[in-house]
């Protein structure tokens, strides 16, 4: 991998790891503070169209159902389309309050698109669907 790549994969990394502090800590404005402004995110039954209703709907549910969560994270792959963009593929669950491991059935598989912008690595959509056992 290039010098470039490796400052580029190391940039990725830490744009995760920030949003999944701030998923952590409950914050919001933190969680979506690198997603590009019209952001979409993909989950089972929901489609949030923007940055800011992403942002709107963490904070209801940081406020409620995941108060106190935190979630997984174990990264597949990633692979770069171009000069810039990328792909993230993770294995990924929510851990809520009191919880030390996430049950298979409630995991994951994730993918993360990156589009760098202004030199900047940004998520420009996120999308899950759950893992399914063996055999289905």
């Amino acid at each position: 991998m290039s010098d470039s790549r490796a400052a580029d994969e190391a940039a990725i990394q830490a744009v995760l790891a920030d949003s999944y502090k701030a998923w952590e800590a409950g914050d919001a404005d933190g969680m979506v503070a690198s997603y590009t402004a019209d952001a979409t995110a993909i989950m089972t039954g929901s489609l949030r169209g923007s940055r800011d209703v992403i942002r709107d709907n963490m904070a209801l549910a940081f406020a409620g159902p995941l108060k106190g969560s935190s979630t997984y994270n174990k990264q597949l792959s990633l692979r770069f389309v171009g000069r810039d963009a990328a792909i993230v593929i993770s294995e990924s669950g929510i851990l809520f309050a009191g919880e030390t491991e996430i049950p298979d059935t409630g995991k994951v598989n994730a993918t993360w698109v990156f589009e760098k912008r202004d030199g900047q690595w940004l998520i420009a959509a996120y999308h899950n669907s759950p893992v399914l056992a063996p055999g289905q």
